[in-house]
């Protein structure tokens, strides 16, 4: 078997937004977009390629490959199934192997939430899906702590630290 052929740095970028660009010009066909992320991967050191059987290129990504724009909620076996639906069209259901994870910004505390589409490939949840997840969360405790998060598959996804009791009545009165 032939090694892939190297071919270097495509000039593709996959922007914040989730639009696909090729040489500073976005990609507007749909379809062709779908083609690429069907052979997008990610490598251990966290730089992306597009890789066919025969060769590979790497390619910018300024955030995360794909966009969750839409959640589904639903009731599997007698649990809360949260199933997501990409910008690409892709449907994933948070579980073990798919899970949610969500980055807050140690100065501001803005929410970076996040769901792994494929291995290594994850799309940012938007805001508007972000807002239907905060109204499904729960509080557990964890190791001590009392969190917010969602239930999906059985599996509890934090979303934040739950806040105190003054601050839940502070805000309950805005």
């Amino acid at each position: 078997m032939r090694p892939k052929r190297d071919c270097g740095h495509f000039d593709m970028r996959i922007a914040r937004d989730g639009s696909w660009h090729y040489k500073g010009s976005p990609i507007g066909r749909k379809e062709l977009v779908c083609l690429f992320s069907s052979v997008l991967r990610r490598e251990a050191d966290g730089s992306y390629w597009l890789e066919t059987p025969v060769e590979r290129g790497r390619i910018e990504v300024e955030d995360a490959p794909f966009i969750a724009v839409e959640v589904f909620w639903r009731r599997c076996a007698g649990r809360q199934c949260l199933t997501f639906r990409t910008n690409l069209d892709e449907m994933v259901t948070a579980d073990a192997d798919h899970p949610i994870r969500v980055e807050i910004d140690p100065r501001t505390r803005q929410p970076r939430p996040y769901v792994t589409v494929r291995p290594g490939l994850e799309a940012r949840i938007n805001r508007a899906v972000f807002y239907e997840l905060v109204a499904l969360a729960e509080p557990e405790t964890l190791a001590g702590r009392e969190t917010l998060g969602v239930w999906s598959e059985g599996v509890f996804f934090p979303i934040d630290e739950a806040p105190a009791e003054p601050e839940l009545r502070r805000a309950a009165a805005e």
